[in-house]
Parts: C-alpha cells; structure tokens; sequence
C-alpha cells in the first residue's frame, strides 16, 4: 500500500513550501519595517540541507510502511510548529532577521526554551525517516541537522543579544 507514504511525504512537502512562502512574506515586512538580517552565509546550506532530505525521503521512503507510533509523534511535533509560528506571527522567519530594540518574544513556547523552533526541526528531521523505517537517514541528517544549528543558534544568539532588548 504506497498511499500513506505519499500522502505523508506531499503533506510535509507543502507544508515546507507554505512556510517558505510565509517565512518570505514576513521577511519582507520585517526589512521594510527597519529590521536586518543577520549572518545569511550559513543560510543556503540550511536550505541545502532541508531540500536533500526531503528529496531523498521521496525517492527512498515511498511506498515504505508508515509506523503508528512515529507517525503520532510527528504528530505532536506539528502542533508545536504551529506553537511556535502561532506566537511569533509575523515575526517568524526562516532567516535570522532582528528588529532593532524589538522586545525578545517571551511567550508561548518560548517560555520553556530559546529556541523551540529548532527543536520541532531536529524532531522532525529523525522521526519522519524513522516513521519509514529508516533509521540510519535519521542519524546522518540529524547530524548535518546538529552541525547547520551549532552555526546558526550560535549566530542567532549573538544577534539577538546585540540587537534586542530582554523583557
């Protein structure tokens, strides 16, 4: 039976496509309301990366069996990503772009963590292979996943300590 797969994998692929769409839009609005971005050098690597792994997703994980219980993580998963896109608004992006003297968002998921974004990603990233079957694709992307984060919350941190203000 190949439609679970698709279906899951055409799911993922337009969510990926919608988020670009709206992480472009709020970009925008953020660079035409004063903001600026911050180290865009590791961006089309981050880019790079997404885009293999869910290309090789569709030319290995297709027509694979969907396991119930990572599917229903992945689950999980999707409503912290609407968390998270939910209590940014429009300042969710998929670049590091700061608004000077903006106050740091503090609700919501971020609460609990710094980057809660990240952490729905790096989830994402091993459990969908793994709700395929797949777990060797989930350890070589969550690695690469690892090294594109250490560099970008690295350069997210220092931007947001120098450009924001803690409420």
């Amino acid at each position: 039976m190949m439609w679970p797969s698709v279906a899951l994998l055409a799911f993922v692929t337009a969510q990926r496509l919608a988020e670009l769409a709206l992480a472009r839009h709020n970009t925008q609005v953020l660079l035409s309301s004063g903001a600026k971005e911050v180290a865009p050098q590791h961006y089309p690597y981050m880019v790079a990366l997404h885009s293999c792994w869910i290309a090789g997703l569709w030319l290995l994980a297709m027509g694979r069996p969907v396991d119930p219980i990572w599917f229903a993580i992945f689950i999980v998963l999707q409503a912290g990503r609407l968390w998270v896109i939910g209590t940014l608004k429009g300042r969710w992006t998929t670049r590091i772009i700061v608004l000077q003297s903006a106050p740091l968002v503090s609700s919501g998921p971020y609460r609990f963590m710094a980057h809660p974004n990240y952490a729905v990603v790096a989830g994402e990233i091993a459990v969908l292979p793994l709700a395929f079957g797949m777990p060797v694709y989930a350890a070589i992307f969550s690695v690469l996943n690892a090294a594109v984060l250490y560099v970008r919350i690295k350069a997210e941190n220092e931007a947001l300590k120098t450009t924001m203000f803690l409420k």
